[in-house]
């Protein structure tokens, strides 16, 4: 008999319709069944001995909550009949409401119940907690997860464990995870957590890869991928990074009619084995990046949100270096001005912050420059090491991209038919703050803001505590003019300032966007396994 080993996920969700993503012990026909009649069928497919499916649903009356059941060749395997949660339900937006959309990055999976916490309480169990206890309360209509939703190059004490019955963990890549196979046990040790399995059952999630996806500093430059290259267990890690996010975050982010265009996706389901596609899919994504496409866009009645890939998608050569290649630049261009006055808010997801404490900015922006030649092949040298050891490759570190971004978001927020709000949040920096842009001349019409959240459940080391704090400081911003003085580095092209935090612990920030109101509510998870509210803020007045 097939059994449910992960999930079900609820992943895509709109008016009529939604996905819910599982993973089975077999093949079989998995099954959705909702309350009021509605659901959907599809059979498993196989990639790497493993078998899933994205089941889509049809059928659902907006504004409505219809509990769900997942069944495996007609045996009903979720929810499970000792469950201590409310069922799971799936609920539709009516065109009149606002969006609640909560987001974090940076999540290690939480430890087996009555195991001590190292880093603190996990702010998704928390989440799951206040909405169990209160099934009919307030709520997200979605989840963004934006990065490092597991940790392949940092592993728990019983993930070690696992590998070391499998492989000598004395050779590369170690404690590490080396292949598919062993990228299935984060996805488990994750999403098996109860809390979080209910919470993903129940609440739609959208999710973008970081670094730690694949490992620390993944794609960090030229001479960094060529390092990598030299190494004999590389190629099977990257690729089967890629192949497991294809499998258990991509699909999730795509809707129906996409899907039922996706031309891998269709053959995949189509052959009793996928591994082999799947894998030269991933092959390709690695080697021309260009050639495949991670981004993408959600709308949620009048908000839009674009997830932008900041890690598969960039242009390492020291001589034309990019956050985004030419044509994944152009999509996020077509993609933000496409069809102006269709939304009040303007949501750009990216797992790196677009402004930074002025300190930081300034010196990637130097970085960058000396990387570049501009102090000659010594300094080359000196900032690539630098570069790696301090992990300067945000959106600062790549000048031509965060000017080409800075511009994009202006010109969006312009004119008479311009949104209420750009908002760009992102993670990585394991501390949370809000920045407001500031153009030197004409601003724009919308409000301009950079929100960061992270991490959701991370160590939060007195180093980043220290420095972000001073980041933010006049000295600081005295010490990165000397850094910009000696790159050669011009100002950047946008002003910004701080007008909250850094906040530091395991935390969310939840958006409430209703007409042209947006408002920010920043929480932070507790010993008693809930959540304080640390910050609360109105982000359309100025």
């Amino acid at each position: 008999m097939a059994e449910l080993r992960l999930g079900p996920l609820l992943r895509y969700a709109d008016g009529s319709s939604a996905t819910v993503w599982i993973e089975a012990s077999r093949p079989c026909v998995a099954e959705v069944r909702c309350a009021d009649g509605s659901g959907g069928t599809t059979r498993t497919f196989q990639v790497a001995g493993h078998h899933y499916a994205l089941i889509p649903v049809t059928g659902l009356t907006p504004g409505t909550a219809t509990p769900y059941e997942v069944f495996l060749d007609g045996t009903r395997m979720w929810p499970p009949d000792d469950s201590p949660f409310p069922p799971s339900a799936i609920r539709t937006p009516a065109d009149d409401d606002g969006v609640r959309v909560a987001f974090g990055s940076c999540r290690w999976a939480s430890p087996p119940a009555g195991e001590p916490d190292p880093v603190g309480p996990d702010a998704l169990d928390s989440l799951a907690a206040r909405i169990a206890a209160d099934p009919e309360g307030e709520r997200p209509d979605v989840l963004l997860l934006i990065g490092d939703q597991v940790y392949a190059d940092e592993t728990s004490d019983s993930t070690r464990q696992r590998i070391a019955g499998r492989r000598d963990l004395d050779e590369p890549p170690g404690s590490e995870v080396a292949d598919y196979e062993e990228y299935t046990w984060l996805y488990y040790e994750s999403w098996l957590d109860p809390e979080v399995r209910w919470l993903l059952s129940t609440v739609p999630s959208c999710m973008i890869f970081d670094d730690h996806d694949v490992i620390d500093d993944w794609n960090t430059s030229a001479a960094w991928v060529a390092d990598m290259r030299t190494t004999d267990w590389w190629h099977e890690r990257v690729l089967s990074g890629l192949m497991s996010y294809w499998v258990y975050q991509h699909l999730g982010n795509v809707s129906p009619a996409a899907l039922a265009a996706d031309p891998l996706y269709a053959a995949v389901r189509d052959t009793p084995d996928g591994t082999d596609l799947v894998r030269d899919f991933a092959r390709r994504a690695d080697a021309e990046p260009a050639s495949v496409r991670w981004s993408y866009r959600r709308d949620f009645g009048r908000v839009r949100l674009l997830m932008v890939d900041t890690r598969a998608a960039r242009v390492l050569a020291e001589d034309e270096r990019a956050m985004l290649d030419d044509g994944e630049a152009r999509w996020v261009r077509e993609q933000a001005l496409d069809a102006p006055g269709s939304y009040d808010h303007l949501l750009v997801g990216t797992s790196l912050p677009w402004l930074l404490p002025h300190l930081v900015h300034d010196a990637e922006a130097w970085n960058a420059a000396l990387c570049r030649g501009e102090r000659g092949p010594r300094w080359a040298r000196i900032g690539e090491k630098v570069r790696r050891a301090a992990d300067l490759e945000h959106w600062a570190a790549f000048p031509d991209s965060f000017a080409a971004l800075t511009r994009l978001l202006a010109e969006a927020g312009t004119g008479p038919q311009a949104p209420a709000s750009v908002l760009v949040l992102s993670g990585d920096v394991h501390h949370a703050y809000v920045a407001e842009a500031r153009w030197p001349g004409d601003a724009p019409d919308a409000r301009v803001l950079q929100l960061t959240c992270s991490p959701v459940h991370n160590s939060i080391p007195l180093s980043i505590r220290v420095g972000f704090r001073f980041g933010w400081s006049a000295l600081a911003r005295a010490l990165g003019r000397g850094f910009r003085r000696h790159g050669r580095s011009p100002r950047p092209p946008v002003g910004w300032r701080k007008t909250g935090g850094p906040w530091f612990g395991n935390q969310l920030m939840t958006l409430n966007l209703r007409g042209r109101s947006a408002r920010l509510r920043l929480e932070q998870a507790t010993a008693d396994g809930g959540l304080t509210l640390v910050d609360e803020s109105e982000l359309t007045s100025r």
